[in-house]
Order: structure tokens, then sequence, then C-alpha cells
């Protein structure tokens, strides 16, 4: 979000208008607040944070978003960057109480975001603060991922029911889809259907994708209905990383990705197509490293699979910018 210009930095100079988020706002004296140059540096240093917090990840996520409107795509990079910092979190070297503390830092920063007058206290917190008011960001979906985070802090998931991986999965990444689709002005109840289906989708690519990374850090996000039909008994990421039937679970596991991008673009044909060229440009990627991961056969768990730049930039050009191709 961008603040528009004023007409002086001098502490009461008359100007009738200033804008926040893209929206007139006027005090009541027709007065400038003397604090708005300062607070219009400190969004534009927020929304610069949050720009280079997405850039870096060198994910798809940045190049998808770039297509977006300058409003809608800052709003993006600020809920990227909550999830980032929130992620950074819960996968760090730090004592559990620590990241407990931590998380539980970020849920005060969301809570007060929503008064009246919030004053956040983190960067992110601050490019949060517009696109909530502008596009009515909800809350509960902030709080929502911060639960998945602590999941992964206070449980240490391993070989989860798959009753408890939908919930982990929808609050990690599907409450992230409830959040984006406010952001990209998809309001009808199937876009709803669709952010839940994709955030499992995208979530269960993850898993699928990092299976040795997560291994590393004491993690095993397969389900245990999947690892006991295989004849896996064991919860220990080492072992199961090792046993001989784990391709077949992770086959299985990548049918359950495949019928939540099924259901996802099945809501999709339901929902306005232009709010969610971003989103689609999304899935289309990860659809992709599925398809790469099942080619694979998860033979070589330490070979990195990607798509290419070429493959990101055609794949934007032709879902993102040329919907209308098919």
């Amino acid at each position: 979000m961008r603040w528009g210009p004023i007409a002086s930095p001098g502490p009461t100079t008359r100007n009738p208008e200033t804008r926040v988020a893209g929206k007139i706002i006027e005090s009541p004296d027709g007065l400038v607040d003397p604090d708005v140059p300062v607070r219009h540096a400190a969004m534009e240093a927020a929304d610069a944070h949050v720009t280079a917090v997405t850039k870096a990840s060198g994910s798809s996520f940045y190049w998808a978003m770039r297509i977006l409107p300058a409003e809608r795509r800052q709003a993006m990079f600020a809920i990227y960057a909550f999830c980032r910092e929130v992620d950074d979190i819960a996968d760090g070297e730090a004592p559990a109480a620590e990241k407990g503390a931590r998380l539980a830092a970020w849920r005060a920063e969301i809570d007060g975001l929503y008064r009246p007058d919030p004053h956040p206290v983190s960067l992110t917190g601050q490019a949060l603060v517009g696109p909530i008011r502008a596009f009515g960001l909800a809350r509960e979906d902030f709080l929502a991922v911060i639960d998945g985070m602590e999941m992964d802090v206070a449980t240490f998931i391993r070989a989860p029911a798959l009753a408890e991986l939908e919930t982990y999965c929808n609050r990690v990444a599907g409450a992230v889809g409830l959040l984006s689709i406010r952001a990209f002005g998809a309001g009808e109840p199937a876009a709803r259907e669709f952010a839940l289906a994709l955030g499992r989708a995208l979530q269960l690519t993850n898993i699928l994708r990092d299976l040795r990374a997560d291994a590393a850090m004491g993690r095993l996000y397969l389900p245990r209905e999947y690892l006991h039909r295989h004849g896996i008994t064991s919860d220990t990421p080492d072992e199961v990383m090792a046993h001989p039937a784990l391709p077949a679970v992770c086959r299985d596991l990548a049918l359950l990705a495949r019928a939540n991008y099924e259901a996802a673009e099945a809501a999709h044909g339901r929902c306005r197509r232009g709010p969610l060229r971003a989103a689609v440009v999304m899935m289309k990627n990860y659809r992709l490293i599925l398809d790469r991961l099942s080619e694979t056969g998860w033979r070589d768990l330490d070979a990195p699979v990607r798509v290419s730049k070429p493959t990101r930039l055609w794949i934007v050009l032709r879902h993102g910018l040329l919907p209308g191709l098919g």
C-alpha cells in the first residue's frame, strides 16, 4: 500500500486529502497531521521490506504476484512476509520455549493490527495495516497460520493421522489461501472452496518435495494410514526415509494431492477468472513440480526438483497475462 503525496512536511500544512492504501482520508479540520511524513516513510520502508522478503525467497510466488495490480500485489507480499517470518520461527534452531514465545508475540502483533489505532512493532505488521483494512483480511486466518506453526513446535509432527494432516494443511496453507482470495478480490463462495483445496494441494506437494529436509528436522508428515498400508510401522524419519516401501507411500500421497488440485480446478470453474489469475499461476507451477516428483519416483530424495525459470515465465504468460488462450 502507498501513501499519497502531502503538500509539504510542515507541521500544519493545509491539504484537504491524503491517500492511505488507495483511499482518500481527511482530518476533521482539513489539516494534515504533522506526523504524516514520518508515517509515509515508515510505510515505504515496510513495503520495501516485504517486497525484499518475497523476492529473496527465489520462489515462483514472487513472479506469480507480479501480475497483480500494485495495491493487491503489496498486500500479497505482506501476507507472504508474515508467513515466511512465522515459518522461520517454527523451522529455526531456537529452543521450543523461545519459539513459542516468538509465535505468541506474533499473535499479539496480529491482534494489535485489528485495534482502531494499530501500532505494529514489526515492518511486516506495518505493511499489513493497509491491506487488512482495504481488503478485509480476517484475523482468524492469520491466527490459523500461527496455530499451524505451533503444531510444528509443540507436537513435533511425526506420521500424523490423515485428519491431523488435513488440519495442519488447512492452517499453514489453506488459511493463507483464504487471506489471498480477499487480497485478490475473489468474493464468491466457490473461491473459498478453491482456496482451501489449492492450499491442501500445495502443502502436500511441499511435503513430497521436502521429505529429506523435514526428516533432518525430525519431522515426518507422511500420514500413518499410508505408512501402515505399505508395512511401515516406524515413525522415525530416518528409518522411514530408508524403507523400500517409501516410494509407494509417496505415490499414494501424490494421488491425494492430485485430488485436491482437481477439486481446486473444479471450484475455479465456478469463479470469475480474472481475480484468481495469480493463484492459477501458482497452481500450475506446483502441479508441474508434483508431476516431476512422480516421474522421479522418489528414488533419490536428495535430487532437487525445480521448475526452470523459462518454464515459470511461460506459465506466468500463459495463465497470468494471456489466460484467454485456454
